[in-house]
Order: C-alpha cells, then structure tokens, then sequence
C-alpha cells in the first residue's frame, strides 16, 4: 500500500509487492507536475476541451457466483480489512534542514538518515534491531532489489556513543564517519550483486524444493526485520526545479511494518531543505509508536546537527 501526499493534498495509490514503487513514484512526478505547470482545467473546476467521441453509456456487469465463492470473498475481505484497521501511519515532515546541509558535513545524505534511524531506534526501543534498507540491482537485466543491512557494529558503536557524555564531540563526528562509510560500502555491494539475503532466499526456496532441512537458513532467516526501511527517489523526472516550484513536491509514498513489533519507515529526500518520513506501526503493538517514533527522528537528526555545528566551530570550519 503506497500513501502519496503533496504539501497541501493528500491522496492515495494502492499496489502489491510485486509492483515497482520507483515507477509508481515516476508517475505520480509526471501527474503532480502536470496539474501544477498546466493549465487544464476552468475557474470552475472542469477539463478544458471537448472529448473526441462520445463514450458509451456504462453497463454493470451480471457475475454469477457460487455461495462458496461469494463466501471467500467475504471473508478475505474482513481478513483484508481487519489489517488496514491496524495499520497507524505517521508522514513527519523534516523542514529545519536537508541534504543541503549533510554535503557540508561530506557524507551520503541515505548514510546519514540511516545512521538517525538507528539513533531514533535506540532511543525508542532500548536495544539495537535488525534493519531492512532496500537498494535497487538495475545494473542487471531483470534487477530488482537487494538488502541492505544499515545495522552494523560501526553504527552501534556511534549510536552508543551519541548515548555516552563520556564521549567527546570529535570521537562522536570520527564515529559517526566510519559508520557511514560502512554503510555506503554494504549499499555499493548490494547494488553490484554482492549483497547476502536474496541469495539466503533462494537457498531456502531450493532447500523446500528438495525437502532439505537447514537449520542454519532456519535461522538466518526467522530473524524478524523490526525496522524496515526504504527511501523513495525524487526529481525523477527532471522537468522543474523544486525550488522555483515547490508545489511540485510529492512526500512520496509508505509501506506498513514487516514485524508485528517493528516499523515501516519510507523516507523521502525531497530538496535541499525538506526530508519526509512515512513511518508505520502496528496499533495492536504495545512495543511500538509511530507518532513516538517520529519525535525520535526529530531528535536525532537535532543531535546530529548539533553534532556537526559543534566539530566545524572547532575547527573553524563552514
């Protein structure tokens, strides 16, 4: 499920997994910068120009089913419904800063975000959780995905000494560093094919084939993804320029949590001073607040920023 908001308007766009979520927000680019740069409508609100041909006059469809069949609906249905009933969605809005700043720091804008979600995480759950990242594999026929794995021991160690006044200010930026170049080192594999899961995955599928056990697959793969992460692209479409139009700025779209006590945190790098974050939680889960974990975010990405403007006024730095 994939919610789309714009600044002002609000709506809502429906696909499976199996869909492409980068088409889906190409498009939804090519629809926003249409309605805004086009003039297509009157002052009373209708399409300007006269249709081609007359369209046919709508016919409902006769269906006839058996009871068993209307019975499935039904209930899948109700089974359908009673998960979207569970579903609490939080879109924040990051506007003190963007990418804009993260370039004066000199690291990976996707690096840096990740590194506040394992922060915001800490904090919230008290404990560090494995974390799902989505990277694209279109550098080979037919790529999809590959995972990322942003939870690492570099970025624990930074996290815990974000958490540590023992700690000084340059010890926390050199932390942070080599945490994010570990992440943009597990991203740059992912993309080339060098990531682990989707090859974990097939093992497991082959393993069922042929009716062998492996407890280690077993394993590896009943570790819930607790935090579960993504980030849509934007400007995708390179037909305007955000700050001369910035009505032309979709928040992009989210997903729900993987694990029962997780999240589901899509993020958005929308402009130089704009991130948006989709975040999801379960409102059966004790565990879990998205509207908690979102103050989280706040926080940490506050932290960082605070972090950096320290390190350059020691260094007399921009």
């Amino acid at each position: 499920m994939i919610f789309v908001c714009l600044l002002k308007v609000c709506s809502r766009l429906d696909s499976v997994h199996r869909g492409d979520a980068a088409v889906m927000s190409h498009v939804w680019e090519l629809v926003v910068t249409d309605e805004t740069l086009l003039i297509r409508y009157d002052e009373n609100g209708n399409c300007i120009g006269k249709p081609e041909i007359e369209p046919p006059v709508p016919l409902r469809l006769q269906w006839e089913m058996k009871s068993e069949c209307q019975t499935a609906i039904n209930m899948a249905v109700t089974a359908a419904q009673k998960l979207i009933d569970d579903i609490d969605l939080r879109i924040y809005v990051h506007d003190h800063y963007g990418k804009g700043f993260v370039k004066t720091c000199k690291l990976s804008p996707d690096a840096y975000l990740q590194m506040a979600l394992q922060l915001a995480y800490y904090r919230d759950a008290g404990k560090f959780s494995l974390t799902y990242e989505a990277s694209m594999t279109r550098l080979f026929r037919e790529g999809r995905t590959e995972t990322v794995r942003p939870c690492t021991v570099e970025s624990s160690a930074w996290v815990k000494a974000m958490e540590d006044k023992s700690f000084s200010t340059e010890e926390r930026v050199k932390l942070l560093q080599v945490a994010c170049m570990q992440h943009q080192i597990g991203y740059q594999d992912a993309m080339c094919g060098k990531g682990i899961d989707r090859h974990l995955f097939c093992l497991y599928v082959v393993s069922k084939y042929l009716e062998v056990d492996s407890p280690f697959l077993k394993e590896v793969l009943s570790e819930p993804w607790r935090l579960s992460t993504s980030q849509t692209p934007h400007g995708q479409t390179g037909r305007v320029d955000p700050r001369e139009h910035p009505n032309c700025i979709s928040a992009g779209g989210g997903f729900g949590p993987v694990a029962d006590d997780g999240y589901g945190v899509s993020y958005i790098v929308a402009g130089e001073d704009i991130i948006f974050f989709h975040i999801s939680h379960k409102k059966s889960s004790k565990q879990t607040d998205c509207h908690r974990f979102a103050l989280n975010i706040e926080r940490a990405l506050a932290d960082m920023k605070k972090l950096f403007e320290d390190y350059k006024m020691m260094n007399g730095t921009k």
